[in-house]
């Protein structure tokens, strides 16, 4: 195990050797590497997960705006942050002084909608049609398409909300696609509006999953967060105890990845982290049911894929569809959002020309630590769980994808993934609590 300079190893690594001690101490014969694995992780306390880097949660107001939302998720370079009820007295309990948590992939479903409703008020020969969400109304539309404010009717609105989000203009053309044909125009005139600037995070509630959210208790065991984590689809976990006002940790996926990466060489580990990837049923899915957007389609299709297909992120592909030229994640929507020059000069705004601009603006400013210009991350099936734990914990990335000998797409293992295949859920475990939860509502979240 590697140490540090100071001799100590990681918390991540204390931890693992914590799984160690229960891994050696459990002699009964009957039980099987994968019961051994749960047995561990049910001994262990979600107490004892070390604390988020940072040396505080992040959170965001409720009358923060989305423009503000968007600029501290990236600045922190993480994809989400409990939402904090403004009305609240200080010491309220935490169900009572939290509203949600907001990410990425609700921001990304907002805007799909603000690009269905200008579409639509196009379709109605509307141009300067205004955009509604929480009584707020802006003029996006009307900017987007060159038409000033005062050419706004009071009868489009409602009657283009009422048409709802699958109305086409023209034929073959969905809302994403029609904003996106509009170029950088849309997204300038969007984030530049007092709309976009108004509209509160308490505005876009309607996309959080849970209310406040699904939430951990310390005394918790590990084995209820993994599948949490997994199974039942959660991203990043909130960690309290009753009575406290405050979130004390926030456990994410990405977390539990680098745990993993930090145990190489410890016995429990390399039990289970020397199996190939075949070994372990991965990738789950089939070729043909990978989720992935053409190079030459907008670059909003592929947020609208993300969200109907319920995925993170999804390869860029040319021709025939079978070679990578890249990925997009539900976390580079925030590049349509605070930065305009890589799309201020597109007349269209490809998935292509999205990733040639994002690539062109991050070395154009030294950013070289951005996933995006990394390229397309893959492996092949004969690898070990463990070469890509460490891959993806190393890139900081959340997914890698499964090529052939020809580099031909075969699937995508996720973070997600990984964590289902460390632990199995027990007959009954969570009760009837997830009755009519799992699978998610198509639209409720990425």
């Amino acid at each position: 195990m590697e140490r540090s300079s100071s001799g100590l190893s990681s918390p991540e690594a204390e931890l693992g050797h914590r799984v160690e001690d229960i891994w050696e101490s459990l002699q009964e014969p009957l039980l099987s590497p994968s019961e051994k694995l749960n047995s561990c992780f049910q001994n262990i306390p979600v107490s004892s997960f070390p604390p988020a880097p940072s040396s505080q949660v992040i959170e965001i107001n409720s009358d923060s705006s989305l423009a503000e939302a968007v600029q501290i998720l990236s600045s922190h370079k993480i994809l989400s942050a409990p939402v904090r009820n403004v009305d609240a007295p200080e010491d309220a309990s935490w169900i009572d002084r939290y509203i949600g948590i907001v990410e990425f992939a609700g921001i990304a479903v907002w805007i799909l909608h603000q690009s269905e409703v200008a579409a639509l008020g196009m379709m109605a020969g509307s141009a300067g049609m205004g955009l509604a969400v929480g009584g707020l109304v802006g003029t996006v539309g009307a900017a987007a398409l060159g038409t000033p404010a005062s050419a706004i009717t009071g009868t489009a609105l409602p009657a283009a909300a009422g048409a709802g989000a699958s109305a086409a203009v023209g034929p073959g053309h969905s809302g994403p696609e029609a904003a996106a044909s509009m170029g950088g125009n849309f997204f300038e005139a969007l984030t530049s509006s007092d709309f976009y600037k108004n509209t509160k995070v308490l505005d876009i509630s309607g996309s959080f999953r849970w209310a406040p959210f699904l939430a951990l208790q310390k005394s918790d065991s590990f084995l209820t967060m993994l599948l949490l984590l997994s199974k039942y689809r959660m991203k990043s976990l909130p960690v309290v105890d009753l009575g406290e006002v405050k979130i004390d940790n926030i456990i994410t996926q990405s977390a539990v990845v680098h745990m993993l990466a930090e145990c190489v060489g410890l016995p429990w580990f390399e039990n289970w982290g020397t199996k190939s990837l075949s070994e372990l049923g991965l990738p789950i899915m089939k070729p043909s049911q990978l989720v992935k957007v053409n190079a030459e389609e907008p670059v909003l299709q592929a947020f609208k894929l993300m969200r109907e297909k319920g995925v993170g992120g999804l390869p860029v592909v040319e021709d025939d569809g079978r070679k990578a030229i890249g990925n997009i994640s539900i976390r580079d929507v925030q590049f349509l959002l605070t930065t305009p020059d890589i799309h201020k000069d597109y007349r269209s705004i490809t998935a292509k020309t999205f990733l040639t601009a994002i690539r062109s603006y991050l070395e154009g400013h030294d950013d070289t630590s951005s996933p995006m210009l990394l390229g397309t991350i893959t492996c092949q099936k004969h690898e070990t769980i463990k070469d890509v734990i460490l891959r993806l914990d190393s890139k900081k990335i959340h997914r890698v994808y499964v090529v052939d000998e020809e580099g031909n797409l075969e699937g995508v293992i996720t973070l997600r993934d990984i964590i289902s295949k460390l632990v199995h859920e027990p007959p009954g475990y969570f009760g009837d609590f997830f009755d009519g939860v799992v699978p998610l509502p198509p639209n409720s979240r990425v």
